[in-house]
């Protein structure tokens, strides 16, 4: 499935609807055309890429239902009770958060440095309801959803390294693919300290798939 629909499925309905880093707005339309905000705000950090949005969500622009807004992360975005940050890296989604704040409802999809927003949000008490990942044309990608505020969990190490929820199709897939990786790498010649980390990691991923089968 398509990154971006996939990424949809996950969104729920809420009054204002903020996409940050919006690139060309598909999930800002997408939560219009299905009644699931009643506005949205559609910002980006460059104003060449915001243009691109504001083309394709120039009807609902003009009706007053989107607000384009030029700025960094989170620093303009006021009002909004859920939150889109995609397809930026986790490193920069944890700025964002650190120069901001928690968004109250939120969905997060970082491309790479994942572990650093789980570690984030769980230091700043934010709940995570749902953290796992889904293929998108043999390429995987972590979804981080969650709230501001709610009940406070705990990560073990494996969660911290290959999120909340493993046992989805594309959970286990992807485990799969990240030990047979690993155990490949194992086969070359490595110093020791290289092999006793691979092996670690090798260990929590037998243990998760044990743990989920």
């Amino acid at each position: 499935m398509d990154r971006i629909k996939k990424l949809c499925s996950y969104l729920d309905k809420c009054t204002v609807f903020a996409d940050v880093g919006c690139d060309h707005g598909y999930c800002t339309r997408f939560m219009l055309k299905n009644g699931l905000c009643e506005r949205a705000i559609i910002s980006d950090i460059s104003e060449k890429c915001l243009k691109k949005a504001e083309s394709l969500l120039s009807a609902y622009i003009l009706s007053g239902k989107v607000k384009p807004v030029c700025c960094s992360g989170l620093e303009k975005i006021e009002g909004a009770d859920a939150v889109l940050i995609a397809g930026m890296g986790g490193d920069e989604i944890t700025e964002i958060l650190k120069n901001s704040y928690i968004p109250e409802n939120f969905v997060f999809q970082p491309m790479k440095n994942v572990r650093k927003v789980r570690e984030f949000l769980l230091e700043n008490c934010a709940e995570i309801i749902l953290d796992e990942p889904f293929e998108s044309f043999g390429k995987f990608y972590f979804v981080i959803k969650g709230k501001k505020n709610g009940k406070k969990i705990f990560y073990s190490e494996a969660q911290l390294e290959y999120g909340l929820n493993s046992a989805s199709a594309d959970s286990r897939k992807y485990l799969l693919s990240e030990l047979n990786k690993k155990l490949l790498y194992l086969e070359r010649p490595l110093n020791e300290q290289t092999r006793t980390k691979i092996e670690k990691e090798v260990g929590i991923l037998k243990e998760v798939l044990d743990y989920e089968s």
